[in-house]
């Protein structure tokens, strides 16, 4: 194992806080180093310090000799020129291309490339080139679940280190052999990948609430003493004076954020009649149908994922539901009681000129209201950010304003495309969990397939050729098809699920289980009203098996609880 990168006591002072104190880090071949932290903790300060673009105030960085270092960047630049030229040939380009959906662009100039083209054309780059160490922040984005399969496997197989920024657990998961966690200044590095960092960190914070407890009781115990009389305290030695002032000034660490991300979950009823698409075909101007008749019927309480290949329609089809696009045939119809919010993929069309606070108002509002200052705190607007303006905000505070805005029209049905990006991992948890008790309609494209998980029961598949196909079992199944795939063994059927998962903390499996009980009790609701308001016996029929075998497993994750509770 060489050693490639040697960062000993590195410390950088940011404008108004410390972005890391005395970090000590060994990168060696073979190592799959992720990070991560909340948004502005200093996660791409410390790739850029890793890979020599950025200087610490203080400590020492050693490298290994002749050791090749490759960056990408989040928002990635690359020459001018067509992108055959940028890259060079060869199979292993073309590979990468293909797999990246990027062949057919091999002859466009770099400059003329969307910001998604971009990011794809530079991890092909970064893949074909003869590098030691290999850095990527947030590779994912901008990539369809074939391209980061591809993605894991380049990671997996590459012979030197790789350090990597990235939301996505389920990546993180199966990559990493260690994780550095940022907070607050400080660094931690945990063996293992996601899941034992959340170990981790739930030991970090019990202990944190045993040490504060004891603190506390410790402090009762001085001041009570201190306060018997000025005459016993004049026979007391000045040392243990001092110490228990020392004692009663400690607080503990403030919160990296105060409050949580409070979300709203009371909405308006929805009628059973939720969004119908009957035919629809659409095609841009002047240009071949991307999508060809698509059928779709959302009931109240839906949670519908959507997957496909980058072009092949996900937003389009987003758009035509939210009848933000007219159909070029058929119809979409949506029921008398939608209230539709749509937190779209890029910019959030919304003024880059105008404030927070402006925005937050609307044009009929008085900027700085009592109700909007409460709902910009709900959201972890504070201090200095109600006054910014909307282009002077990160990349993870502008989505995060986009769900402000998104969410304060107290919607009943939620479009949202590729919501988790450039959202750190605890904010991405908190819209989980919001998501998991929001009894509204949801239809979401994403490329994170925890996400999709954790939030959605049906999957929809959008094809190259335009077609849609419902996938059965939803996003684990297909998952669990794919990674079979990908790895030539057959897929197994009917199999049931281990009582526990080794690694995992119990109090989590349960959680889990839980989670898993509510999300199949919500399909169970929607396939009845389904049944019910159908006057077609073959509809009936096929919706009745389905059910059945949703009773099935909700019987079993029951089971599967009541044995994890014991």
């Amino acid at each position: 194992m060489t050693i490639l990168v040697d960062l000993q006591e590195v410390t950088l002072e940011g404008a108004d806080r410390t972005l890391l104190e005395n970090l000590s880090l060994t990168i060696s071949s073979g190592d799959r180093i992720g990070v991560v932290g909340i948004n502005g903790v200093g996660k791409t300060t410390l790739l850029r310090i890793i890979a020599g673009t950025l200087s610490p105030d203080s400590g020492n960085i050693r490298r290994g000799r002749d050791a090749h270092v490759g960056f990408l960047e989040q928002i990635p630049t690359l020459p001018t020129g067509t992108v055959r030229k940028t890259l060079g040939s060869g199979w292993k380009v073309d590979a990468a291309l293909d797999r990246l959906g990027m062949l057919s662009e091999a002859d466009v100039e770099t400059e003329n490339l969307s910001g998604g083209q971009l990011k794809r054309v530079a991890l092909a780059r970064v893949f074909s080139e003869d590098l030691d160490v290999l850095i990527l922040d947030e590779p994912t984005n901008h990539l369809d679940l074939n391209a980061i399969q591809w993605l894991e496997q380049q990671i997996k197989s590459f012979k030197g280190a790789v350090v990597l920024v990235s939301h996505d657990r389920f990546l993180l998961d199966q990559v990493t052999t260690r994780m550095v966690e940022i907070d607050r200044g400080k660094t931690y590095v945990h063996a293992g990948g996601y899941s034992q960092l959340l170990e981790a960190q739930a030991e970090r914070e019990e202990h944190a609430a045993t040490a504060e407890q004891i603190r506390r009781n410790l402090a009762r115990t001085e001041l009570a003493w201190l306060r018997r009389g000025v005459k016993a305290r004049a026979t007391k030695p000045q040392a243990r004076l001092d110490a228990a002032r020392r004692l009663l000034a400690t607080r503990p660490e403030a919160a990296a954020r105060v409050g949580t991300l409070d979300l709203v979950t009371n909405v308006p009823r929805l009628g059973n009649t939720v969004i119908k698409a009957h035919g629809v075909t659409f095609a841009y101007e002047g240009q071949e149908p991307i999508l060809h008749d698509v059928n779709l019927d959302l009931g109240p309480g839906e949670r519908v994922g959507v997957v496909g290949p980058n072009g092949a329609g996900k937003s389009t089809f987003l758009n035509l539901l939210a009848q933000l696009l007219a159909p070029s045939k058929g119809t979409v119809k949506r029921g008398p009681t939608v209230v539709a919010s749509f937190l779209e993929q890029h910019g959030g069309g919304f003024d880059l000129e105008a404030t927070v606070q402006e925005l937050v108002a609307g044009p009929r509002g008085i900027p700085g209201s009592p109700d909007d200052v409460a709902l910009m705190k709900r959201f972890w607007f504070t201090g200095a950010l109600p006054m910014t303006k909307a282009k002077d905000l990160s990349g993870g505070e502008r989505r995060r304003l986009q769900l402000l805005l998104a969410l304060s029209l107290r919607p009943n049905v939620l479009f949202l495309d590729e919501p988790t990006n450039d959202l750190d991992l605890e904010t991405i948890r908190l819209v989980e969990e919001f998501l998991s008790q929001w009894p509204g309609t949801l239809v979401v494209v994403s490329h994170d397939r925890t996400f999709l998980s954790r939030t959605t029961d049906r999957l929809l598949e959008v094809q190259a050729s335009g077609t849609i196909v419902e996938v059965p079992g939803g996003i684990d199944a297909w998952i669990a098809q794919t990674t079979k795939s990908s790895a030539g063994a057959p897929v197994p059927t009917g199999a049931s699920a281990p009582l526990s998962t080794p690694n995992v903390p119990l109090g989590r499996q349960i959680r889990d289980a839980e989670k898993e009980m509510a999300r199949l009790e919500r399909r169970r609701s929607v396939l009845t009203k389904k049944i019910v308001a159908s006057p077609d016996h073959a509809e009936q029929s096929k919706l009745g098996a389905e059910l059945a075998d949703l009773l099935e497993e909700l019987n079993a994750t029951e089971e599967r609880w009541l044995r994890l509770a014991e």
